[in-house]
């Protein structure tokens, strides 16, 4: 399945019935192209040629939550660009499945928009759904700049933890600072300490050792946990 000469002629409320199934079909068929924008670009112009565009965004603001969950799970599947603004509006929705859904699709659509809306979501949204959805959307640039940008603790523990659930090493340093530094926030060194648990870089294994006498106890506790993690990873590693 990669778009050519596809032509779709079934009415968008088929594909939002069985949107599970599409929707593994798809992410199967973006997994075999790979980072070939050009393969996902003609997958999702076969959906625009069959005017699914403008019905798929007329889907996300149905007054019934069922078919804004499917939109929002199709939209996703698709990284359909477009329809960020519309999603972003869904975040604020009254049902959580319907935000979740939002949520979920923001991050497998990916790109800035997609991170800003998250992050303009971020203090009424779940803290480990956020966490997970910017691993999922931001690019490396992206993780730079939220980790410097000012935030509430809650949302900055949460971009910390993406960095860990990304396995980010270009973040070590950054995130062994604030594990070390007693200037900031307990829950961000704790944050800090745990997505370097995630990472697990056995260069930090003697940074998280050295934290074992620091006064907070909360990050003695977290930098014990991570010291114990990196090692075993070294150990079955060799």
């Amino acid at each position: 399945m990669d778009g050519q000469n596809v032509v779709l002629n079934v009415p968008i409320s088929e594909f939002l019935a069985e949107v599970g199934s599409i929707s593994l079909a798809l992410s199967r068929a973006f997994e075999r192209a790979g980072p070939s924008l050009g393969k996902q670009w003609r997958v999702t112009q076969a959906f625009r040629r069959a005017g699914f565009g403008g019905e798929l965004l007329d889907s996300l603001a149905s007054p019934d939550p069922k078919r804004k969950i499917a939109a929002a799970r199709l939209c996703g599947a698709l990284r359909f660009g477009e329809a960020v603004p519309w999603l972003a509006d869904l975040l604020g929705d009254p049902s959580p499945e319907v935000q979740n859904a939002a949520m979920r699709a923001l991050g497998a659509t990916g790109g800035g928009r997609a991170v800003e809306a998250l992050m303009d979501a971020a203090d009424r949204l779940p803290c480990s759904r956020l966490a997970i959805e910017l691993s999922r959307a931001a690019s490396d640039m992206d993780m730079e700049a939220l980790l410097r940008r000012p935030g509430s603790v809650r949302t900055t523990a949460a971009v910390i933890t993406a960095c860990g659930l990304r396995g980010d090493t270009l973040r070590v340093p950054r995130l062994t600072a604030m594990a070390q530094d007693r200037r900031i926030d307990s829950r961000l060194r704790v944050a800090a300490c745990r997505s370097l648990s995630m990472i697990r870089d056995p260069a930090t294994a003697e940074v998280m050792r050295g934290l074992a006498t620091d006064p907070d106890a909360a990050v003695r506790v977290a930098a014990g946990k991570a010291r114990m993690r990196i090692n075993f990873a070294r150990h079955r590693q060799r």
